[in-house]
């Protein structure tokens, strides 16, 4: 979708009646968030719409554009969601083969498909509240604050439990060499 909004009309004055500096900052979060920009408008829209369907949950205790943003970060993290579900669309025999036509170093290639296959299996150890904070911190881009708000965890939480699964990762993948 390309479509563009430049005021939400709407009888509610808070969320209903937006300027379009408010649409813009809502934009900017997103784009933050989501790089495609149809993703982002698709999300934007889609916000929107959730804000009027859920218009009689907002108690006007935060401001209009806090909570517009809470509702775009619960559907930017289902995006990612979704798109962590389909399936990868290129194999790696696919990958393989149009590499090696072009003079690269299959061995190099290799290597690093190996690693990689080592470093899943790793991931896959690691208690569930480690691999939890690795994906969540993947979906905000690595910011830390995001990724406790969404858990809704401490910051330092989340700096302990990354520290802790790149040791463990780390000896995991070397042991495994």
């Amino acid at each position: 979708m390309h479509t563009r909004i430049s005021t939400v009309p709407c009888a509610s004055t808070g969320i209903r009646q937006l300027s379009s500096d408010q649409i813009q900052m809502l934009r900017a979060f997103i784009q933050k968030r989501v790089m495609n920009q149809d993703d982002v408008d698709d999300i934007l829209q889609c916000t929107f719409l959730e804000a009027l369907r859920s218009e009689h949950k907002f108690q006007g205790t935060s401001k209009p554009q806090t909570w517009l943003c809470g509702i775009a970060l619960n559907l930017i993290r289902n995006h990612f969601r979704r798109l962590y579900k389909q399936p990868y669309q290129e194999s790696w025999e696919d990958h393989l083969h149009s590499e090696v036509g072009q003079g690269s170093d299959i061995g190099h290639q290799v290597d690093g498909h190996r690693q990689l296959v080592k470093v899943v299996h790793a991931i896959d150890r690691l208690p569930v509240n480690m691999q939890r904070v690795i994906k969540v911190s993947l979906e905000m881009d690595g910011n830390y604050q995001d990724t406790a708000l969404s858990l809704g965890v401490p910051i330092g939480t989340v700096r302990s439990r990354l520290s802790r699964a790149r040791e463990q990762l780390k000896r995991h993948v070397e042991s495994a060499t």
